[in-house]
């Protein structure tokens, strides 16, 4: 006869079975389900919203009309998200938790800066862009259906409400769903960049125009920027590391895919701009995508490149809150943030308050407008956390040269600087050419001094009386 220390009699089956149902369930863990083809796919999906279909016009004026200076600058702006995106592959590969960039600068720096960046993307730049997504959304609805102005609000929310849910009934649930959309606007754009490029009455590398003018550094620079933006997004797949399978060779694999397809659409769909509408053409539009088919197809084929944008920022949205509430997980674990949200769904194995939180604050953010002037304001600071990510590669190698590392990126340190170096100079043209937003946005950054004050006194306070009970 087998009997527990509290004389629990184990000798027949049904107290057995007593004894199971006794003893406390375990908490509900994250769950290690996401393969190699889907952190491409939220990678691809996260990256490419509307950029492309709009942005191209703006890089060619920048650097005065010349096709293949405008394609050096497409092509070194993947390049340098390709350098971050590896650095972030040895991190990744070294540290797999949830949470992503902000495990790497808490550990490295400590919990203040890593508050900072999770206070950050909680309240502005992760609710904000996904605000910014659905009201996009509602927005080029208005192509096929009439829509008030109220009516567009309740789009863009209801919008959120079903990315919201998806995420909350499973992480398997919302990665089927971005690969399925992903896999649609990447077909899509590929299909556009196809007839422009078979249809089209002009040289895919352009033609002298008479408003083409030497490009100059200064140029250059600004290009970059738009071209940078447009790439912005390949950071969020660290998120999910705590539930990525074999994180440590997945993740610079993923990283390395999914950056070299993102180059190439984007040369491609440069080239079939310039074949559709000729250098001046693509310069002189802010709609390059609707204005080369309707030239090239017919007017009504704008309707198509709504229906693409549509579903591009459907799906970038749902990357977004995929992704970004397991930083917020992360930090209630810690103790910095509202408790619940390090709560795992018993069923769904999704961090789901997280996911619900991010979501209510999101649409309250498209409801309301306000996320126009806070991501204006604070946008450019996410640049100093990547920076400051990409740094603790350095930090980590000195300071434990013998921890295990499935991944080095390859090129170090010239990777990790390249990219240090171009993150700072976007965050510097902001600085030296909007000081005012500058200023404004850390200004909301720092609000979250006496928000980390308070909960670290919390959580501090929490663990002493755990350990007088204990």
């Amino acid at each position: 006869m087998t009997i527990f220390e509290n004389g629990t009699d184990l000798s027949s089956p049904s107290r057995v079975a007593l004894a199971v149902s006794a003893t406390p369930a375990a908490p509900a863990q994250l769950r290690r389900i996401l393969g190699l083809w889907d952190l491409v796919g939220m990678i691809i999906g996260t990256v490419i919203g509307s950029g492309i279909f709009l942005v191209p016009g703006a890089v060619l004026r920048a650097v005065g009309n010349s096709v293949p200076v405008a394609l050096m600058v497409w092509l070194a702006g993947g390049v340098l998200s390709l350098l971050g995106a590896l650095t972030c592959g040895e991190l990744s590969a070294m540290k797999p938790q949830a949470g992503g960039l902000y495990v790497y600068i808490r550990e490295c720096y400590g919990s203040f800066l890593g508050f900072l960046f999770g206070w950050t993307l909680f309240f502005v730049i992760g609710s904000g862009s996904i605000a910014t997504l659905a009201v996009a959304f509602s927005s080029y609805l208005g192509e096929f259906v009439t829509l008030s102005a109220w009516g567009m609000k309740a789009v863009a929310a209801l919008m959120i409400l079903v990315i919201t849910v998806v995420n909350v009934l499973g992480t398997r649930t919302s990665a089927n769903l971005l690969n399925v959309t992903t896999a649609i606007k990447v077909a899509a754009v590929l299909a556009v960049s196809v007839v422009l490029i078979w249809h089209g009455k002009h040289s895919v590398l352009g033609e002298v125009s008479s408003a083409a003018h030497p490009a100059n550094l200064l140029g250059f620079g600004l290009a970059m920027i738009s071209v940078l933006w447009a790439y912005e997004g390949w950071q969020y797949v660290t998120y999910v590391a705590g539930e990525t399978l074999n994180p440590q060779r997945t993740f610079p694999l993923a990283f390395l895919i999914g950056t070299g397809i993102l180059i190439t659409i984007y040369l491609l769909a440069n080239l079939a701009y310039v074949a559709a509408l000729g250098t001046s053409g693509v310069a002189e539009s802010t709609r390059v995508a609707a204005s080369a088919l309707a030239l090239v197809v017919s007017h009504g084929a704008g309707k198509l490149v709504a229906a693409a944008i549509l579903i591009s920022m459907f799906s970038a949205g749902n990357a977004l809150i995929l992704n970004s509430p397991r930083v917020f997980y992360a930090m209630a674990k810690d103790g910095l943030f509202f408790v619940s949200l390090s709560k795992i769904h018993p069923r769904f194995g999704t961090p789901a308050i997280a996911v619900c939180v991010a979501g209510v604050w999101s649409a309250l953010l498209a409801l309301t407008g306000t996320y126009e002037q806070l991501l204006t304001y604070v946008v450019f600071i996410a640049w100093i956390f990547y920076a400051l990510a990409a740094a603790t590669l350095f930090i980590y190698r000195r300071r434990s040269p013998d921890a295990a590392r499935p991944y080095r990126v390859p090129g170090y340190p010239f990777t990790p600087l390249l990219f240090i170096i171009a993150a700072l100079m976007l965050v510097g043209n902001t600085i030296v050419t909007q000081p005012v937003r500058a200023a404004i946005g850390l200004s909301i950054v720092f609000l979250g001094a006496p928000a980390y004050a308070f909960w670290r006194r919390t959580a501090k306070l929490q663990k002493s009386a755990a350990a007088k009970n204990g």
